[in-house]
């Protein structure tokens, strides 16, 4: 008797290993364990460079070097439909951004490269214009530094600044901030629009209900921002306390952030360079 074909079971959905089977690794039932997944892949490389915390960098993905309104002069396309903001503030927001992420490398402990944790290493949403400035800054002081991409719709590709083994893509919002938020030693917020209003209001809510540690804020051009945002009227009309204007700060510059970070409290590797 001819023994029968077994094609039609090996061939099957089911008889996949489910390790490899992506129908079902990508079906509603396994969001959690993707999740999970995109947590821990993230925290084993972060873990496996000894980042035992960061310093955020947000700010418009439309600000290009030079204050140029040509998206070359980016090295990572603009988000779909974004046009670049053209002119002279966007030059020097640039430029003062990419400042940051070279002061910040130098002083705050992201250059120590012997067995010990790298502090206040510069991290971004990884895409091009400020975030790339920073990025930008920190390599050329010779550290790493970290781009937190998000997949959307219209593909975010990463900056050429970011460090390679640090670059990371996400498919879910909620755990990029996350990982923004578990290391993060302070926050630097430059002129942008909803992403960055986003994530400067998930990180100032974080710090104000206690969910997170007290760090230092910092937003840097106070015109654009008090044109941008009236919080005194928030706390006029009761939606916040009084109190909750002294959860972040002001800076004129990249040298006035630094200062600013480290005066409210900054926590500095005691080898470090001193600033």
């Amino acid at each position: 008797m001819d023994a029968k074909d077994n094609t039609a079971q090996k061939s099957s959905p089911a008889y996949r290993l489910a390790t490899l089977d992506p129908d079902f690794l990508l079906g509603d039932s396994m969001r959690g364990v993707r999740l999970q997944l995109e947590y821990q892949k993230v925290e084993e490389r972060l873990r496996a460079w000894a980042i035992r915390s960061v310093i955020v960098v947000f700010g418009s993905a439309r600000v290009l070097s030079g204050g140029s309104a040509d998206p070359a002069h980016s090295t990572a396309p603009l988000p779909h439909r974004a046009v670049p903001r053209p002119g002279r503030q966007s030059e020097i927001w640039y430029e003062e951004a990419r400042k940051f992420g070279r002061i910040a490398s130098e002083r705050g402990g992201a250059l120590r490269s012997d067995h010990g944790a790298r502090d206040n290493v510069i991290a971004t949403g990884g895409g091009p214009g400020l975030m790339e400035a920073a990025n930008r800054g920190a390599l050329e002081a010779g550290a790493p530094s970290i781009g937190f991409n998000i997949v959307l719709p219209n593909e975010q590709e990463p900056n050429a600044y970011t460090t390679p083994d640090l670059t990371f893509r996400f498919h879910y919002f909620a755990v990029r901030k996350m990982h923004f938020a578990m290391r993060a030693n302070a926050l630097v917020v430059f002129p942008g629009g909803f992403g960055t209003l986003d994530e400067l209001f998930e990180l100032l809510t974080l710090i104000q209900t206690r969910k997170s540690p007290r760090v230092p804020v910092v937003l840097v051009d106070k015109k654009y921002w008090e044109q941008v945002i009236n919080f005194d009227t928030l706390a006029k009309e009761g939606m916040i306390d009084r109190a909750d204007l002294d959860l972040f700060s002001y800076a004129v510059d990249a040298e006035a952030a630094w200062a600013c970070i480290v005066k409210d409290g900054l926590k500095i590797d005691p080898s470090s360079p001193p600033p």
